[in-house]
Formats: C-alpha cells, structure tokens, sequence
C-alpha cells in the first residue's frame, strides 16, 4: 500500500553494513553524527527498507536528545515507520512514543511543541492521539501565537479523522470560542478554515455577524472567507445576494491577492454585469499595479476568459487594457494587443488607432534593443485594424509608410503588404499613397520590400503623371548606364588590374579590398565605385549618386531584377493608354529596353559572384518580346489578370477570417420544453440590483440554451479500450481520459473466477515522454466482484507513447503469483495537436529555422489530388493555410502547406508536394518540419499509417 509522507527523496538501497553504522552513529554522542545517522535512515525507510533493529536505538539515544534538527528528524521517522502489525492494531512499543509526544507537547521550548502539534496533524491512529488530547487542548491557550495556530490545525485534523468527532465532541465549540478571541491573524485563519471544514454553518454565523469587519481582517483570512463563500453559494444558488455584498467590500483592500480571488469568485458566481464590470476594473487595476511580468500575464489570461464570455462588457474597458503596451515585456504587449484587436468596434476604433500610432512613434526613439519586433506587432494591430474598419486606412497609412525603409526587414515588409492590401480596399487614398510611395522609394533596402512596392507601382500607377512619375524614380534608382563595361583592349586582364589600382578596389569577388577610408568593398559593393568597370569608364558617378535598387543588383540579386523589368514593362503598356503622344511612348521603351539589356549583360558577365538563374533569365526575356511585339491579348493578362487574382486573394483572405470567427462562435440551443421564465412578472421585494441583474442573465442564457451541455457518447466509447481476453481469469478495460498535460486511466477489473484474489495489482510502464505519477496499490477482490482502479500518467512532449504492463494477483489455492500481461495502449498524438493559423511569412521563417525533418514519400491508392489533401488534412488534425483558390484547377500538380499547434506550444509544420503520374497514380513528398524530434517522428508516423485512404 502506498504509505503517506512529508518527504520523497530518491536515495540508494541500504546494506547491513550500513544500518549497523546508523546504529553506532546514534548511540554516540555527537549530535551531527546523529542528524546525518537519521536522515540515512529516514532515506532507506522511503526506499523500500523496514530497519526494525534501529527502532529501540532511536528510543533510547534519541528520544531525550534536546537538539532541535534530531527532534523534526525524530518526527519524520516517527511518520514511516509502520506503527500497526497486519491485522491494524497498534504496536506495543508505541506506548514509548506517546509518552515522548506528550512530554514534547508540553515542553518549554516553542519550537518543539510546535513541530509536534504539526506531526500529529498528519497522525491518523486514534490509540495514540486519544492520551495526547488534553495536551493538545491546553496549547489551544498558550500565550505564543506559533504554538496556538498549530493546535488549531491538529485539533482540526483530529476532527476530520474516521473517530474524530468521537475524540473531540465540542471542537467545533471550542475553536469558534477562539476565534472570538484571538488576536493573531494566522492563528484566526486557522480557526476559521477549521470551522470552514468541519462546521460550515458556524463558519457562515461569524462571517455574517461580522460582515461590516471583514475588510479589517487579514489577508489570509480574506482568502478562506472567499473560498468560503464560493463553498456556500454553489451548494446554494438562491443565497448568493447576502456574500455579493462581502465580494464587493474585499474589492477595496489593499492586497493584490484578496482583490484578484474577489474578482475571480465575482466571475464564477454571477454573471450581472454589475459583477463583470467590477471584476473587469479589478484586473485592469492589477494589470497596472503590478510590477512582476508572471502576475500580468496571469491577469491578461483573466481578461481574455472575460473577452469571451463577456465581450460586450469588456469592450467598454479596451483603452484600460491598452495601457498594459507600457510593459517592456513583448510576450505582455503580444498578448495585451491580441485581446485588443478582438474588441475594437466602430466607437472605439479612433481611439485605439491613436493609441497604437503614439506606441510606434516612440519605438522610432530606438532606446530599446527589440524596438523593431514591437513595432512590427504595431504594424500588425494596425493592419488588422484598417482591414476591419477602412476608414482609419487614412490616418495611419502615410505614418508607417516612413518605415518602408526599416532595418528590421520583417517590420519594412509588414507594411508594404500593408500598404498593398489598403491601396486595393481604399481607391480614394490611391493617389496620395503612391505620391509617398514614389517619393519615399528610394529609402527601401530590402530586396523583398523593394519587389512588393514596384508591384505596387506597377499596378496602381494609372494617370499619366504617375506612370511617368514611376518609370523615372525607378531609372533614379538604377543610375546610370552602363552597369558595367568589358574591356575592349587586348591586355584586358592588365587593364583590369591597372584599373583596380587606381580606384584601390578588387575585381574578384572572392577577396573584399579595403578603401581609403577603412570600409571594405568588392565589385558588388554599395558604392559606385566599387561598382566600376575593369576599365576606367568616362563619367564615372559619385557613390552619392548610387541608388538602392542598383546596390542590390550589384549583389547578384536578379529575382529583383526580373521584379524591376516587369515593372517598367507594365508602365511602358499603361503609358501606351495615356500617353497620346507617340513619340513619348517610343522614347520610353526603348529607354526601358536599354535598362532590361543591361541587366541581362550584368547577369551573363563574369564578374558576379552567381551568374543569372534561368528563371529570372526567362522572365527578363519575356518583357523584351513583349516590348518588342506587344499584343492586345497579353496586354490585358498583364493590365488587368493581375489585379484582378491580388482582388480574389484578398476575398479568399476575409472568407478565410470569416469562417474562423463563425467556428469560434458558441453555439447553442434550447430544448423546445424548457421552462420559460417571465422576469417581469416575478416578485422584486427585497432582492438587490445586483441579484435582478442576475436573474435576468440566468434567464438569457436558459433561453439561448447556455446551460445544456450535450455529451457525446459514442465519442466516449471509442475511448474504451480492452486490455484483457473474455476467456481470461481477469477481465479488464480501461476508459482513457487525455487532458492537456496529463492522462488518467479508468480502468475497471472484473474477478470472473468463483475464488478471492488476494493482492492483485495493477502494474503500468511507459515508454515515451510519460511517466507514471504513483505506485501501484494491492487490492483484494471477491468472487464474481469489479473494482475501479485510476492510474495518473504526466505528459511532458507531443510525442507517441505506449503503456504497457499486467495484472498480477495470489489466491489460496495457488502460492505462486499468476500474471495476466495486458493489451499496450497507444497514445495517439491527435490528442495533443489542434488546427492553428499563422501567415505566409511566419510558416516560412518557422520552416527555415527548424532543424527536425521528417520526409514520408506519397503512397496511397487515392488518384485525385484534393481528395488525398483533404484525406490528410483529416487524418492529422491540421489547418490548410493554402487559400482554396490557388489549389482550384486539374493540372496534375498540388503543393499545399499545413500547420497546427500542440497543447505545449510546440509547432508542426507539413509541406505537400504532390504530382499525378501517367497511370493515374500519386507520387510526391510529404514533408513534416518541427523544432523537437518527437512530434516530426509521430506525425511521420501518422500519415505513413493513415495516407492509403484506410481508416
């Protein structure tokens, strides 16, 4: 059985040898020796060893030693040690232990009267507490507070025991005498929380004769008087209008704890708005008042409880939620923003807006180390907020145009998709977003956001002015032509040489030079200089003049040179419709046409690192034929096609969101049978305001059918598993309950024979990332008979575990013990991931950090693409993040990417690359990526076993 004690420490399996040293070691007289004698023994007692030639030892040398470590190590052995034989009655040498506990209670020291008035509290045979109770009852008196909360705590846990009430009748009598009495804060705690468990109704007579003095009291004896009332009103709804009124008075002191409590009891007991305001304001309160970040975080999960329960009420309190952004700790301001974007309405979006635009503002101020990463959750929020409410695009757009050219890429490109997403939603501010656009080009430094913003350009720019506007920021940006020039002289190698000298550059571009004034340059390097031809070339520009697309073409970045050909390709087509002047347009593209050939050049010379990939080759290619041969059927893909799939990808967007909120909503009903109550009609003598609020929220959520909660009883039988044959002597099968950290076993064992198992047991083991919480205990089962066995296993990972294990258990007739080994029960890693969203850019800075890999080759006998994707999809509990648009279409091809989110905040990430062959079949690659082992394994595992379209 398993035994009972204060202390689990791991420690090795005794020898002989080494109780005899113990022995010698306490029948010494050096005190040291003797507390690290004890503590040996009290280890070896918690592994297993029983040690009965040690007992008489301790009663002789340590029972009288005054040393105050020896006695506390006394009580923990006294706490082992088994003090009944087999058949539960009391051990005569116990008699000797009474009579020390007696001595201890009355001894002049503190300390260890306090010590052992805590040991008897975990003491639970009655022979040896009946002689002690007039000692404890006379320490109930004792002028030190220490001594008198401890025999409180005794007296209460005497009382709780089987006999207790027989022990001490008039306790409950006793203690509420003290009560009335005392003067120490945790001393009344104690005696409070005895009648709190023992005397509920005594606890309520003094809670409410001294209701106008609870706000006096202490703050541990505030948090049993709340726990007290929430005892009261669950077990007593139609009692809840006489504690309201207590709640509401503790929402005043000045412990942070009481008022956190208060808030929660006020949530969980009524539902009047009256209440959610007052909690609401309380954790607002907390959320500022408190200084330590787990506190706040703690709180903020308070308030999104509320947001979802309540949201109506919480939107009134936004602004006080905002000012949490206050807090340096981004896990706070993420969380803070999150509860934030779901309460923003059209009264409260102005407001809002202007908090977040003076929060990005000051991260301009660059104080911080991790002001980029606040500022792109700024850009986020805003973003969020301009797609919900259009008509604040213009107040915010112009501001977080000035970070286009941001350090932190990830910020810059948050708001160039931004910027992109408003120019489309909003027409009306199209001009004077690409004005600033125009003009503020030039700042850009990523290669990305430079490709989004001459997207933009290319679409948006419609008048003549702006086409015009566009095709010369773009030329600025370049700079002169030619991007390089190759050596016309016979001695090329020489010139080249010669003229790296002169502009102290190296043409390599395996070795950096270092210039004049200590900064290091290659032929790829931002200045113009570094950009310098092997050849002197006349007119050479000043590094001043460099612009920024022309740095980052110089870098051997030809994706964006494909972006820049097409752009001005696009601008030459518009000009074609604006422009009526022809010599205008003619002038334009062959200008464009020169820019494109020169990138080409740039690309197929030898002096880049990387020469041109084919891709970009293609595309750059492709615009020179169409300037060359435009047709009015390629015209319109270019012109219109474009805008026209950015449009449906922004209404597959908002669908997107739209079904998520729909699937978040709570759905309910009411039975057509329901009793229907008439608020109106009910008698209002002598309720309060808070107590009608409350009726009236009861009513609303009885009539939307709140509180009918269905269970899903076919779901809990697939969850009985079968661990035993019919045909064997013991039946067993376990109900498998899968919480988010732990799994608990039901399971129900059934003596099918006619004879009494003795000691049969229940043995588990695990393997995986589980472990077992506790050992197994002995049963005795008659005849014919079932019992209930509970088994707790901790979770730590996603990851597939096996428990495994038997039954064992003696009968009379046999000596030896008969195993029965049980089916394993599989833990299936469903249980623990669910669909999850996240953006394009987060999936793909996740998929390129994770170092776990699983790759599973596509083996099934599905032939449809999209049945096997949603086959997946299902089979994995996963969110396809691929918009359904861009999977429509019968090309043969699917490539769609799938993520989801463990109970532990683990991520899992699966690419599916898949391709129809000839014959109709799949074949591809599943990829799963994930940041630990497990979970990549597991899900591996899982569509290795699922994929072939079986159950």
């Amino acid at each position: 059985m398993e035994k009972s004690c204060s202390l689990l420490v791991h420690f090795d399996k005794g020898t002989p040898a080494l109780a005899n040293e113990i022995k010698e070691a306490l029948e010494g007289n050096d005190d040291a020796a003797k507390i690290d004698a004890m503590k040996k023994a009290v280890m070896l007692l918690l592994n297993g060893e029983t040690l009965p030639q040690l007992f008489i030892t301790i009663v002789r040398y340590v029972l009288p030693s005054e040393d105050h470590t020896v006695q506390k190590l006394l009580l923990l052995y006294l706490e082992i040690i088994d003090k009944t034989d087999s058949k539960g009655k009391i051990l005569p040498e116990m008699i000797l232990i009474c009579q020390n506990l007696r001595n201890n209670l009355q001894h002049p020291n503190e300390y260890i009267r306090g010590v052992t008035l805590r040991f008897l509290c975990r003491l639970n045979e009655t022979e040896i507490i009946e002689p002690l109770i007039p000692s404890i009852l006379s320490n109930l008196e004792h002028r030190h507070p220490y001594i008198r909360r401890n025999a409180i705590l005794a007296v209460m846990a005497i009382y709780k025991l089987p006999q207790g009430e027989q022990l001490l009748i008039d306790a409950p009598e006793m203690i509420e005498k003290v009560l009335s009495t005392e003067a120490d804060q945790s001393a009344k705690r104690n005696a409070f929380l005895m009648l709190f468990a023992c005397a509920q109704e005594r606890a309520v007579n003094y809670l409410l004769t001294h209701v106008d003095r609870v706000g006096e009291w202490g703050e541990l004896l505030q948090m049993v008087v709340l726990e007290l009332i929430r005892k009261v009103c669950r077990t007593n709804t139609g009692e809840k209008g006489k504690y309201m009124k207590i709640i509401i008075s503790l929402l005043n002191v000045p412990s942070a704890a009481v008022i956190y409590e208060c808030a929660g009891t006020l949530v969980s007991l009524s539902s009047a708005p009256t209440a959610i305001r007052a909690a609401a304001n309380t954790y607002c309160q907390l959320l500022l008042s408190q200084s330590d970040n787990n506190v706040k975080l703690i709180v903020l999960d308070r308030l999104n409880e509320l947001k979802a329960s309540h949201r109506e009420i919480m939107v009134d309190m936004i602004m006080d939620v905002l000012r949490a952004l206050s807090s340096p700790n981004h896990d706070i301001r993420r969380k803070t923003l999150d509860i934030v974007l779901d309460l923003i309405t059209p009264r409260n979006i102005n407001e809002v807006v202007l908090t977040l635009k003076k929060e990005v503002v000051k991260t301009q101020s660059g104080e911080l180390e991790k002001d980029g990463e606040y500022r792109q959750m700024l850009i986020q929020a805003i973003h969020s907020c301009a797609i919900k409410f259009p008509e604040v695009a213009s107040t915010v757009v112009h501001l977080l145009m000035d970070f286009l050219g941001d350090s932190n890429v990830a910020s810059a490109m948050d708001v160039a998709v931004f910027v992109r997403e408003i120019i489309e939603t909003n027409p009306k501010l199209r001009v004077s977003i690409i004005t600033r656009l125009l003009d503020t080009f030039y700042q850009i430094r990523s290669a990305r956001v430079c490709s989004c913003a001459l997207w933009i350009i290319s679409e948006y720019c419609l008048a003549l002015s702006e086409v015009e506007s566009g095709i010369a920021t773009i030329k600025q940006c370049l700079g002169d032509l030619p991007f390089y020039m190759a050596s016309e002289e016979g001695d090329g190698i020489e010139s080249s040489k010669k003229s790296q000298q002169v502009n102290s550059i190296t043409v390599s571009s395996k070795r950096p030079a270092i210039l004049a004034d200590g900064t290091y340059a290659t032929q790829s390097a931002a200045s113009e200089t570094a950009f310098s031809p092997p050849t002197v070339v006349q007119g050479t520009l000043t590094s001043g003049n460099s612009g920024n697309l022309r740095s980052l073409l110089l870098t051997g970045d030809f994706f964006l040179g494909a972006v820049v050909a097409c752009t001005m390709t696009k601008l030459v087509l518009r000009l074609v419709e604006v422009q009526s002047l022809k010599s205008e347009v003619n002038k334009a593209s062959t200008q464009v046409l020169l820019i494109i050939v020169s990138m080409l050049q740039l690309g197929q010379s030898s002096f880049l690192p990387h020469p041109i990939d084919n891709d970009s080759y293609d595309r750059i290619v492709l615009c020179i034929r169409l300037l060359c041969n435009p047709s009015e059927e390629i015209k319109k893909i270019w012109l219109q096609s474009c805008r026209e799939s950015f449009v449906q990808m922004l209404a597959d967007k908002q669908l997107r969101e739209t079904e998520e909120l729909k699937a978040k909503a709570q759905v309910s009903h009411a039975q057509p049978d329901d009793l229907i109550d008439f608020y109106h009609l009910k008698s209002r003598r002598g309720m309060s305001q808070l107590e009608l609020e409350d009726e009236v929220q009861d009513d609303l959520k009885r009539a939307t059918g709140e509180f009918v909660k269905e269970g899903d009883a076919a779901n809990k039988l697939n969850r009985i598993l079968q661990l035993t044959g019919f045909s064997d002597p013991v039946y067993a099968e376990a109900y498998v309950t899968v919480n988010h950290y732990d799994i608990v076993l039901d399971v129900t064992v059934i003596n099918r024979t006619k004879e009494t198992l003795q000691n049969l047991c229940l043995e588990l083991a695990t393997m995986g990332d589980l472990k077992l919480v506790e050992r197994p205990q002995n049963y005795t089962l008659a005849p014919e008979s079932s019992k209930q066995i509970k088994a707790n296993i901790k979770v730590s990972s996603t990851e597939t575990g096996v428990i495994f294990g038997n039954i064992v258990y003696e009968t009379s007739n046999v000596f030896e013990r008969t195993v029965i080994v049980l089916n394993d029960i599989h833990i299936d890693i469903m249980d623990y991931i669910s669909p999850a969203v996240c953006s394009d850019a987060a999936f793909r800075t996740m998929w390129a950090e994770f170092e776990w890999e699983n790759k599973v080759a596509v083996n099934t006998v599905i032939q449809d693409e999209k049945e096997f994707l949603d086959h997946i999809i299902k089979s994995t509990n996963m969110k396809c993040l691929t918009a359904p648009s861009a999977l429509e279409g019968d090309c043969g091809f699917l490539a769609a990417n799938l993520y989801a989110k463990s109970v532990f905040g683990e991520d899992a990430l699966v690419n599916l690359s898949i391709e129809k062959q000839g014959d109709g079949k799949l074949s591809g690659y599943i990829r799963i990526r994930s940041k630990t082992q497990g979970i990549a394994l597991s899900l591996g595992d899982k569509i290795t076993l699922k994929q072939k379209g079986g159950a």
